[in-house]
């Protein structure tokens, strides 16, 4: 039986009358995403059609999930939030914390040691507060909400950016910071622009080497990092539902590097077929029953143009499998097209790890067409060119493929079995190196590849593709082989040619797994204390941040300029600096170390005008703020693209931000950035970017008086004696400048439930 049962019955018993009277005011057809949407809408929120990318609406998500490095400041946030428990179905999975050094066994042993603090926190607060602990070792949160928690219809929201794996299952399920998190824990509205819509009409059928994450390889390259954002994307057409719900997952999954709020697919035949084989026959039950209102209305997908703002047709039987990188992942390279690329970009050509899993591709089916490539290995006398390492996504996936034989196969070839966890994908990497800092190539299967991101180097080019053509790169050890084309030559000489992958979707005997890792909260936690030790360096109680004073923000510095691609990985690394996520003070050490100084084009060196010398940005953040001053922060395009986490956004805050000027955000950090207090604004001309100069003295107007839609003002007064007066745009709403005025959302809710 499925998790939550009774909620998704209530869900499937109010969909039919919720949707019917959504169509009754608009009076057209809908598509999947909208009919999702309308269905969820708060109590509070008046039912009418709303205007996409204009509209602020509240929504009443389903469930949420937390994986355990944004989990801590998220249950710190929600500790103050007045509540004795969750008012929707809520989890924690311990996916981040667990280091890929020396293989599975060891490492988990060992980080579970290094991390018995947190993870003894996050139990025992979600014993306290009925929330569902997912312990070291399940998997990763993506994968195990797949295989438990996602449903058809459904509206989830997560604190990580890959919650939008769950799209796969038919659901909208958005990645989110902590305080958003808190809002629905707290039974509070929960606010979302109302997204655009991407239909994307697939046609055709994979063949050969492509496969399901070539698909969004593709996407990417089309749309950029930035051309999803506030969009959701709707796949669609008979080639989507040739698609296994877990290859779906895996498009939706990557959704987050495209910006877009979230991607889904239409219920079908593979998502009967997984949620079956996961032991959810009672949800296809319930799910069967309204499956018109799973789907989009016909009408919308036979004419797409009229109801969606950006359709894009792919013809997955022409779909050449790719492979994106370095340094970004929308860096679209078809296969057949890599080798001039690389050798025109001068990019290292030899591979010197490959990496398969993630919870982007470490399904059932992923592995074992990776499987078959490698046992072609083994069976051609082919000797493997480059370190090789496989991430399971959750238990249950291991114990099948280790039960199948398929961990048999990628170790016969030297492949390394790491821990069920994020890894390698997020920093957590001991990589083998005698150079550290050397330029070097990887491929994974993953699905970020920015500067520093996997291993801490910036010289590592980073490229993915799927698990089945990374493995046949390892077996070459060079970024130029082509296996659909290319032959390899083996130990006796010969060249031989691979054959393409095959696998199962899943598994011919069925899942099966000893111990899943699930402990279920207290009935009743009120008697469960929870103790953080004053003097610990992993958690740190939160102070609230102190209310707005109601005047113009006057006499502040320009804290940092960033030049170019600056995302949360920049803002706030995650590596060995996840160690400190429960404590605010101590993970500010990192704040902005990655961002390139656009003054020296150098990172983690800064001016500090107090004193006229060059430092690291925390520390010169310190100083402004002990002598009272506050700070702005100036970015580029698409700032704070990448992953979820609300410490990009807590950490300024806590160092005396008070604003992040912009030519563009992404949708993520804007929001996180508005709940914690900070200004999030835009250059209504972008050239003004340039107009701020690096020891400038910095007044923003116009907030005693700011009505939302007003402009603000930022005067910038130059050591020459002259003064720039440029315009600034905000989105903020009336709710939104609550928050701001209170010092954050945490303080208002505080302030809300303390009234009831």
């Amino acid at each position: 039986m499925a998790f939550d049962i009774d909620m998704i019955k209530k869900v499937y018993n109010d969909l039919p009358s919720r949707i019917n009277k959504v169509k009754e005011i608009v009076n057209r057809p809908l598509t999947l995403t909208e009919k999702i949407l309308y269905s969820h809408l708060h109590e509070t929120e008046k039912l009418k059609e709303f205007d996409r990318g204009e509209s602020y609406v509240d929504f009443s998500p389903d469930r949420v999930a937390m994986q355990d490095a944004t989990a801590q400041m998220a249950l710190l946030q929600f500790m103050q939030a007045g509540k004795a428990s969750t008012a929707v179905p809520t989890t924690v999975h311990c996916d981040h914390l667990i280091l890929a050094k020396n293989g599975a066994e060891k490492d988990l042993t060992e980080s579970i040691s290094t991390n018995k603090e947190v993870f003894d926190f996050l139990s025992s607060v979600s014993n306290k507060y009925g929330i569902g602990f997912w312990k070291p070792g399940a998997g990763i949160i993506h994968q195990v909400v797949l295989e438990n928690y996602a449903f058809p219809g459904g509206m989830m929201i997560g604190t990580d950016s890959h919650t939008v794996n769950a799209g796969g299952l038919g659901m909208v399920a958005i990645g989110v910071g902590g305080a958003d998190a808190v809002d629905v824990m707290a039974d509070m509205p929960w606010e979302l622009l109302m997204p655009k819509l991407i239909g994307v009409k697939l046609s055709g059928k994979m063949n050969g080497w492509t496969a399901a994450k070539d698909v969004i390889l593709k996407v990417a390259g089309i749309l950029t990092v930035k051309g999803g954002t506030g969009a959701i994307v709707e796949y669609f057409g008979p080639g989507a539902e040739s698609i296994s719900c877990t290859g779906k997952g895996t498009i939706c999954n990557m959704g987050a590097e495209i910006g877009a709020t979230t991607s889904i697919f239409g219920y079908d035949d593979s998502m009967r077929r997984y949620l079956k084989a996961t032991d959810r026959t009672d949800v296809v039950e319930l799910a069967d029953q309204v499956s018109e209102h799973l789907k989009a209305d016909p009408e919308t997908y036979a004419d797409p143009e009229k109801y969606f703002d950006q359709v894009i047709e792919i013809n997955l039987t022409e779909l050449e499998p790719h492979v994106n990188g370095p340094f970004t992942p929308d860096a679209a390279w078809p296969i057949s097209e890599l080798k001039d690329a690389a050798m025109t970009n001068g990019w290292p050509l030899k591979i010197e790890v490959g990496l398969i899993g993630s919870c982007t591709n470490s399904s059932y089916e992923d592995l074992d067409r990776a499987a078959s490539v490698a046992r072609q290995a083994e069976a051609k006398n082919l000797k493997v060119k480059s370190e090789f390492t496989i991430t399971p996504g959750s238990e249950q996936v291991r114990y099948t493929v280790e039960r199948d034989g398929l961990l048999d196969a990628f170790e016969e070839i030297g492949g390394v079995v790491l821990a069920n966890a994020c890894g390698p994908c997020i920093g957590q990497w001991a990589r083998h190196t005698n150079n550290p800092d050397k330029a070097n190539t990887i491929i994974t299967s993953f699905n970020r590849n920015f500067a520093k991101r996997n291993d801490g180097n910036p010289h590592t080019h980073a490229f993915v593709a799927s698990p089945e053509i990374v493995t046949a790169m390892a077996i070459a050890g060079d970024i130029t082989f082509n296996p659909l084309t290319d032959t390899l030559m083996n130990e006796n000489g010969d060249d031989v040619l691979l054959d393409p992958p095959f696998g199962d979707e899943l598994p011919e005997k069925g899942f099966d797994v000893k111990d899943p890792g699930f402990q279920s909260p207290a009935e009743n936690g009120s008697n469960i204390d929870i103790h953080v030790n004053p003097e610990s360096k992993r958690l740190q109680l939160l102070e609230p941040f102190s209310a707005w004073d109601g005047k113009d923000l006057k006499g502040m510095r320009l804290l940092i300029k960033a030049l170019g691609k600056c995302t949360t990985d920049h803002i706030s690394m995650a590596g060995p600096w996840l160690r400190f996520r429960g404590h605010l003070d101590n993970i500010s050490d990192n704040m902005l170390i990655g961002a390139v100084n656009a003054f020296n084009e150098k990172t983690n060196t800064v001016i500090n005008q107090l004193t006229g010398e060059y430092g690291p940005v925390p520390a010169t953040a310190r100083a402004y703020k002990a002598a009272g001053i506050g700070t702005i922060v100036v970015g580029d395009e698409n700032y704070g693209e990448g992953s979820s986490r609300e410490h990009a956004a807590m950490e300024p805050r806590h160092l005396g931000v008070r604003a992040v000027i912009v030519k563009s955000f992404a949708r993520i950090h804007e929001t996180n950035l508005k709940k914690q207090g900070v200004l999030p604004l835009t250059f209504v001309e972008k050239s003004d970017y340039g107009r701020i100069h690096e020891d400038d003295k910095l007044d923003i107007v116009g907030l005693e008086n700011f009505k939302p839609g007003d402009q603000l003002t930022l005067i910038a007064y130059h050591s020459n004696g002259n003064q720039s007066e440029i315009p600034l745009a905000t989105t903020l709403n009336e709710i939104q400048f609550e928050w701001f005025k209170h010092g954050s959302a945490l303080n208002l809710i505080k302030k809300q439930n303390a009234t009831v």
